[in-house]
C-alpha cells in the first residue's frame, strides 16, 4: 500500500468501514510510515473532538430573530407558499467560513487535541501487536499444543508465571506462545485457534489502577479486557464477538477463577 492509497482510505479506516484484510494492510503501513501515522493522529483527534456532544448548542432565540428579517408589508399579504425563501447556500457558506476561522485558532486546535486523545491505549497496542503477530515468523516463540510445554518455556523470561490452559475441549486449541510488550512492560502472549482464526491472549500482573473493561470493537477486531486474581488479560481476534466471549468465559472457568461476564 502506498501513501496515496492510505490517504484515500484514511477516513474509511477511521470510520471502521474497511474489512479485516484492508484494515490489517492499513495498520501495517501506518506502523512503517511516520508521515501517514502523523496524518492519522491528526484526523483521529479532530474526528473525536468534533463528535463531543458539548460542542453542539441550539442558537439563542434572539440570534434566530436577527437572522430572520421581518417581512415587508407587501410580503406579509402574500400566502405562505408565495413567501420568498432564504438562500440556504449563503447561510451554509457563512457557517462554513465561521467554522474554518474557529478551527484555525491555535487555542481551539489544542483543545480539540486534548479532548480527542485516545482513552484506550492498551486496546490500540493490543491490536497493533495482534496484527504484527500474524506476519510470517512473528506468531510464536514456542510452538506446542501442550500447556505443560508452553508454561515452562516462559520461566526465567518474565517476572511472573503466566496461566496457560488448553481449551481444545471448548473448541479453542492452544498452539503456542511468545513474549510481547503491552502497556510498557513485557507480557506473555498465548496463541489459540478458532477454526482458521488466531486468538491472542495477553497477560501480565495487574496494578492498582487495573479495572474491568467492556468489549471493544475496532478495525474489524474484537478486544476483551478483564482482571482476575491479580492478573490483567487482553483477548483479541477477528472471530465473531460471540466466539471471543465464549473463549474468555472458557478460560476464566478453566483457570479456576470466577466467571466474569466481559460484556458488563
Amino acid at each position: 500500500m502506498t501513501c496515496d492509497d492510505t490517504r484515500l482510505l484514511m477516513h474509511a479506516y477511521l470510520d471502521d468501514e474497511l474489512d479485516a484484510a484492508q484494515s490489517a494492510v492499513m495498520a501495517r503501513h501506518l506502523q512503517e510510515c511516520t508521515s501517514c501515522t502523523a496524518n492519522y493522529g491528526v484526523y483521529s483527534r479532530l474526528r473525536k473532538a468534533l463528535a463531543q456532544p458539548g460542542l453542539y448548542h441550539r442558537a439563542p432565540d434572539a440570534l434566530r430573530e436577527r437572522w430572520s428579517p421581518a417581512p415587508s408589508a407587501a410580503q406579509a399579504t402574500l400566502p405562505a407558499s408565495s413567501q420568498p425563501r432564504r438562500a440556504p447556500l449563503a447561510y451554509a457558506m457563512a457557517a462554513g467560513f465561521a467554522g474554518a476561522l474557529l478551527l484555525t485558532s491555535p487555542a481551539w486546535i489544542t483543545a480539540l487535541q486534548q479532548r480527542g486523545a485516545d482513552s484506550n491505549p492498551v486496546v490500540a497496542e493490543a491490536i497493533s501487536s495482534h496484527i504484527r503477530s500474524l506476519q510470517a515468523q512473528h506468531l510464536m516463540d514456542v510452538v506446542s499444543t501442550d500447556q505443560h510445554t508452553v508454561k515452562p518455556w516462559f520461566e526465567g523470561k518474565l517476572d511472573f508465571s503466566p496461566r496457560v490452559k488448553d481449551l481444545v475441549s471448548e473448541g479453542f486449541p492452544l498452539i503456542g506462545g511468545r513474549l510481547d510488550a503491552i502497556d510498557g512492560r513485557s507480557v506473555a502472549a498465548l496463541i489459540y485457534k478458532r477454526h482458521l482464526h488466531v486468538i491472542n491472549l495477553y497477560q501480565w500482573p495487574a496494578d492498582s489502577a487495573a479495572t474491568a473493561q467492556a468489549e471493544v470493537q475496532r478495525h474489524g477486531y474484537t478486544v476483551i479486557r478483564w482482571t482476575a486474581e491479580g492478573m490483567r488479560y487482553v483477548a483479541i481476534s477477528d472471530v465473531s464477538a460471540g466466539d471471543l466471549k465464549q473463549f474468555v468465559l472458557a478460560f476464566q472457568n478453566d483457570a479456576g477463577t470466577p466467571a466474569v461476564n466481559p460484556s458488563r
